[in-house]
């Protein structure tokens, strides 16, 4: 059957008030927060809880069959009537960055959860399994790592994962326990290749692209590429009023001038972003020497090997630093993920829904990470972009219009019946 042929799905009708309803939802959640007047939730904690608890019911109430895995990501289940059907993963993050906006990450699964409800109140079923899944850590706020939760279903949870700790000194492993989950069964949580269909993430876009073509939704071509490091320059510490300036091994001016290497080193490279996000100084004491520093670093690009180039000139100019400043380097990296397509049959049926729906189809490419880079290990991925507010993300003025999140559902809902079609049976009634 060719996608041309199927008739449109018509839920035009529904979308307005259920948009509305994942709005209120979304505003619901972000009451559920670590810090008092502002989003910040971390995996694995009480408050991480307390929302997936709240999603779980909901899920609940929608007829799915909900649990959690061994990691502790949320999985609700909506059945097709015949045995062994394959799955559809739809699927984001409830975990959150510090001082976060509402919709990166709890937009995409509370869409899937819209997407079943109204499948649930007409008594539709597909030939497919749809699970929605809320996984528990993409962010890494806590562990300064990403895509823990997925990496589990994926299969590529490095156990020595579970040896990282927080701020507090708590291994990730104790956290998994206190969470409820169990760290020594995670490799359980990988999922068959073969029982799966496909991945679909709905999420904010995180930039202005759609906002500058005036269209509400995008389909996502590919993730960029990305490197985290974790690096320390070491010096020694002196008192400040003593120690002459020529004769300091000062760790903080080391760490500075490195900085502003990568602003330089990326600004001259197309389409290449780095990011110095989190910095520690030691003793941290106004008049002492800073004896070592700490700082994080995420590099981004869509080409792998231009990223790992530019890695390997940063990692020379750091030691060229410590070398004329009398320092000690440690470079480590904690996280990479190469460049990731998106899987091009599913980005058609996706493409096709859009313009069913009267958009325009604009493809654009992801220069943010999502979970959908772990899935792509082994299942078909692909992506559905919301126009936001000015492109802003990762902040507490991240908005969405009402409109434009109906058209996203209207999307979604018309992508599952397209993909329906395309099986060898077609969506049936309960």
């Amino acid at each position: 059957m060719r996608l041309a042929d199927v008739l449109p799905v018509p839920v035009v009708g529904w979308a307005y008030p259920a948009a509305e309803l994942l709005l209120a939802r979304a505003e619901q959640l972000a009451l559920m927060t670590e810090e008092p007047g502002r989003i910040t939730r971390r995996a694995f904690t009480p408050t991480m809880r307390e929302v997936q608890e709240q999603v779980a019911a909901w899920m609940h109430a929608a007829g799915m069959a909900v649990r959690r895995d061994n990691i502790g990501n949320l999985i609700g289940v909506y059945s097709a009537p015949t045995p062994n059907a394959p799955t559809l993963l739809i699927g984001s993050h409830l975990d959150t960055v510090r001082d976060a906006g509402k919709y990166d990450g709890p937009l995409g699964v509370l869409a899937g959860l819209a997407c079943v409800e109204q499948l649930a109140v007409r008594g539709q079923h597909l030939p497919f399994n749809l699970e929605v899944i809320a996984f528990v850590d993409e962010e890494g706020l806590r562990f300064h790592t990403a895509y823990l939760g997925s990496e589990a279903l994926s299969g590529d949870f490095e156990p020595a994962y579970l040896r990282l700790t927080d701020d507090e000194g708590i291994t990730l492993a104790d956290a998994i326990r206190a969470f409820g989950g169990n760290p020594e069964r995670i490799a359980q949580d990988r999922r068959d290749p073969a029982t799966l269909l496909g991945y679909c993430e709905l999420h904010i876009e995180q930039g202005p692209v759609l906002e500058s073509n005036g269209i509400p939704v995008g389909v996502v071509t590919a993730i960029a590429g990305q490197t985290r490091m974790a690096i320390s320059f070491r010096g020694e510490a002196g008192h400040a009023g003593t120690v002459p300036m020529q004769l300091r091994r000062d760790a903080l001016c080391g760490a500075a001038e490195f900085v502003l290497a990568v602003e330089a080193y990326t600004r001259a490279s197309p389409d290449m972003v780095a990011t110095v996000g989190r910095i520690n100084a030691y003793p941290d004491v106004s008049n002492v020497i800073p004896a070592e520093v700490a700082i994080s670093l995420d590099v981004r690009h869509k080409d792998n090997s231009h990223r790992q180039l530019v890695c390997k000139l940063l990692l020379e100019r750091a030691q060229h630093i410590c070398i004329t400043r009398h320092l000690s380097l440690d470079w480590r990296i904690v996280h990479e993920n190469l460049a990731t397509p998106c899987d091009p049959a599913l980005s058609d049926i996706l493409g096709a829904a859009v313009q069913q729906a009267g958009y325009p189809l604009l493809h654009l490419p992801s220069g943010a990470g999502h979970d959908a880079v772990a899935m792509a290990q082994i299942t078909p991925i692909s992506m559905l972009f919301v126009r936001c507010a000015g492109g802003i993300s990762h902040r507490p003025d991240e908005a969405v219009q009402v409109g434009d999140v109906a058209s996203a559902l209207d999307v979604l809902h018309r992508f599952v019946h397209l993909l329906a079609a395309d099986q060898p049976s077609l969506a049936t009634e309960a």
